[in-house]
């Protein structure tokens, strides 16, 4: 029986590579209480939009890659609506940290 993603074989390459560093980090961010993890969000947010030019954008270029690790981890069980509202909000945010380092918004 094959499962929705596919995923009945093991990883290979970059992935498994990936997931394998991944490991401790997934783990330690699971332990932790949801509140720490809201907060650090919460403030890469208000640090991305109120902070101005390059701090701005490097705030949100941090979330984005947070994002962008979870996303990368988390493909092979999407399906479609979900991928494309990662890749949706990745752009969003890479386009406003662009937007706050050259000093558009």
């Amino acid at each position: 029986m094959e499962t929705r993603s596919g995923r009945d074989r093991p990883a290979g390459g970059v992935r498994a590579a990936v997931e394998r560093w991944s490991a401790a980090p997934v783990v330690f961010l699971h332990r932790l209480p949801r509140a720490v993890l809201l907060v650090a969000v919460f403030a890469l947010l208000v640090i991305g939009m109120a902070g101005t030019g390059w701090v701005a954008a490097a705030g949100l270029l941090v979330l984005a890659a947070a994002l962008a690790w979870f996303a990368f981890l988390n493909w092979p069980e999407l399906e479609a609506p979900g991928r494309v509202l990662r890749i949706a909000a990745l752009l969003v945010l890479v386009g406003f940290a662009l937007g706050r380092g050259i000093g558009r918004f």
